[in-house]
Order: C-alpha cells, then sequence, then structure tokens
C-alpha cells in the first residue's frame, strides 16, 4: 500500500495524472472518499494524463460520462446515487468494465462485492488540517503491477 498527502486540487491532479502514464485497456481504478475529499480532482488529473481534452466533472446525475483519450477511452462512473448492485446491470456495468478502456468509479464502496477482483484502490480522507490522506493499493496482478509501478514515480 501506498500513503501519499495532498494539500491542493493540482496536487490532486497531479497523481491522477501520475497514474495515468501506467494505463492499459481495462484497467479498473476504484476511488473512495467522503463527498468533497478530492476524487474529481484526481479523476480529472487522470484524465489529462490519458489525453483527454474535455472538461472533467462528476458523473453524479448522469451515473457515467465516457471521455476519448489519446489511445484509451475513460469511463468514469459516479456510483453515488445508486440504491441497489442491480441497477448496475441497467448501465451494462460489468460490460464497460472490460470493453477496452479505462474505468474510473468513484463511490466503488457502495458495492464492494460488484466490482472486479484486479483492480487499484484509491483511498482519500480529509484530515483536521484540511490535507488528504491517499491511500492507493492494488488488488490482483493487475492491480498489484500498477501499485509497483506508481511505487516507482516520485510522489
Amino acid at each position: 500500500m501506498i500513503h501519499s498527502r495532498c494539500s491542493t486540487a493540482e496536487e490532486m491532479m497531479r497523481l491522477g495524472r501520475e497514474l495515468a502514464q501506467f494505463a492499459k485497456p481495462d484497467d479498473c481504478i476504484v476511488l473512495n472518499g467522503d463527498l468533497g475529499a478530492g476524487k474529481t480532482q484526481f479523476a480529472k488529473g487522470y484524465a489529462e494524463g490519458l489525453g483527454v481534452d474535455d472538461d472533467v466533472t462528476s458523473p453524479t446525475f448522469n451515473i457515467l460520462f465516457e471521455y476519448v483519450g489519446d489511445e484509451l477511452p475513460l469511463l468514469h462512473f459516479d456510483l453515488y446515487r445508486l440504491e441497489q448492485e442491480s441497477e448496475l446491470a441497467d448501465i451494462d456495468f460489468y460490460g464497460l468494465l472490460e470493453s477496452g478502456g479505462v474505468s474510473l468509479i468513484e463511490w466503488g464502496d457502495k458495492f464492494e462485492h460488484a466490482l472486479p477482483e484486479d483492480r487499484f484502490d484509491i483511498t482519500i480522507r480529509i484530515l483536521e488540517n484540511g490535507e488528504r490522506d491517499v491511500s492507493l493499493h492494488g488488488r490482483g496482478s493487475r492491480g498489484l503491477e500498477l501499485e509497483e509501478a506508481f511505487q516507482s514515480t516520485e510522489l
């Protein structure tokens, strides 16, 4: 597990950009944290790192935004408004995870057992001083590969 501290939105975006350099088709990145923790800032940086030119916003009311990157599409999910796991089938969640793009999932912890075992989890906690404590943890072979590659970058 990797830990990092971020004091600004730009630092959170930088983390996203740095992780994006290791992206491969069908990668799954899960972002967890309270409202306002910085999940969407991380997503903005990640999208920039993939070469997405569009303005990235939280897909809370749409559940999913799709973006075109230089080499890989980005599927940006926000599961906050979903009530039941069965609603994941309504948005073809499982099919989209294997569609050749990168899936970035905000609020993935709502449906933990529906997530792929092979993924990269990021948990953002807001500290009393306003800084963010970011935990990054790979799961499965690809997740651990991402963790090792990301750990080699300068945080």
